[in-house]
């Protein structure tokens, strides 16, 4: 850390399963340093959850929703209490189609700015699918830090299970070290499918999944479709996924054939990789699933664990890791590579708002 001004910065992630905000504050010098201090997570209301979704594959949002994510946001940081040097906020995405150079995260970082009083790096994933890259996964580099500050044995495999699932491949400190993409669903059809079955958000720890028998014939047919033969780096809209067959399953099957889906775009992504991780560790809510863990560890040939092994909070992960995104930007490093977004070269990203004085 010699010579490296070690930066207090809040990260806000609220990701496709449309559950809220994430909010982490870390203490960083945007290198390899970093040092998680708390975190905390903040429910969306039912009504905005309804009326982000209503905008989901629509590339603008009407400005009463981007006003309401923004709010959920603000009073985020304000009941959070912490002061920082900068805060990294994601946004809400509502489309993401990187190969026709479109990505939207709804959210005013401006207003967010004045609002906390606080400077804001927004819209980070632009940059990069104006330059020809994916614009995600955005976390490499930050599990890269972590995977490196721990000393884990290399390669190593960390997988967010969130809306979408995605992994990173981390084979060194170098730019060229590192992998990651978008493995195909992570929770968000399985907790559209809870939801409209049971009133649940999701399927608490897989319990469903378990009392029902896996649709094998459609799965394959899901595992059928082309991007999973598509080279990495790649990523995934939500709604990627054609999966109407779902409805006429029972409850239980619908949630164990989903969840059978989850799991084996995740194992399939292990072909990909230029060599098989020494172990693989799951973060986000997806790793509360023991269904889902439980079919990882049956299919991968080295050990899966979650993240809390580590002593890490796998629930705050990706905020933390935009904090950490924050401080690179702000210090005009990298926030994506080759190997982590196929931009074509590495990149910094975002956009800085100061508060108004």
């Amino acid at each position: 850390m010699e010579n490296k001004k070690v930066y207090r910065a809040i990260g806000l992630m609220s990701g496709t399963s449309l559950d809220g905000v994430d909010i982490a504050l870390i203490e960083t010098d945007g290198f390899d340093y970093v040092k998680p201090v708390r975190s905390n997570f903040y429910a969306y209301s039912d009504d905005l959850r309804m009326a982000v979704k209503a905008c989901f594959g629509q590339a603008s949002a009407d400005k009463d929703v981007v006003d309401m994510i923004t709010q959920a946001h603000v009073r985020a940081v304000r009941d959070f209490g912490e002061r920082a040097d900068i805060i990294g906020f994601h946004g809400q995405t509502i489309f993401h189609d990187p190969d026709h150079g479109v990505t939207v995260q709804i959210g005013d970082g401006q207003v967010l700015a004045d609002a906390c009083a606080m400077p804001v790096v927004f819209d980070l994933r632009s940059a990069d699918v104006a330059a020809g890259g994916q614009g995600a996964p955005l976390l490499p580099l930050y599990h890269r830090a972590r995977a490196l500050q721990a000393g884990l044995e290399l390669p190593a495999a960390i997988v967010n299970i969130g809306g979408v699932s995605n992994v990173t491949w981390i084979g060194g400190a170098g730019d060229d070290d590192v992998l990651a993409f978008d493995c195909g669903p992570g929770n968000a059809l399985l907790d559209d499918f809870v939801k409209q079955r049971t009133g649940q958000s999701f399927d608490q720890g897989g319990a469903l999944a378990k009392a029902g028998k896996v649709d094998e014939a459609l799965v394959a047919q899901w595992m059928a479709h082309p991007y999973f033969d598509a080279s990495a780096p790649k990523s995934l809209d939500r709604d990627a996924w054609d999966v109407r067959g779902v409805q006429d399953l029972s409850d239980a099957d619908g949630a164990a054939s989903l969840s059978a889906f989850t799991a084996a775009a995740i194992l399939e992504s292990a072909a990909h990789l230029p060599q098989m991780p020494a172990h693989w560790y799951i973060s986000g809510g997806g790793r509360h699933n023991d269904y889902v863990m439980g079919l990882l560890r049956a299919g991968m040939d080295a050990p899966v664990d979650s993240v809390d092994i580590l002593g890490w909070d796998g629930d705050s992960i990706e905020a933390e890791g935009f904090a950490y995104l924050a401080v690179r930007s702000l210090l005009k490093l990298p926030i994506s590579a080759p190997g982590t977004t196929g931009a074509p070269l590495p990149m910094t990203g975002g956009r800085l708002a100061l508060p108004a004085s």
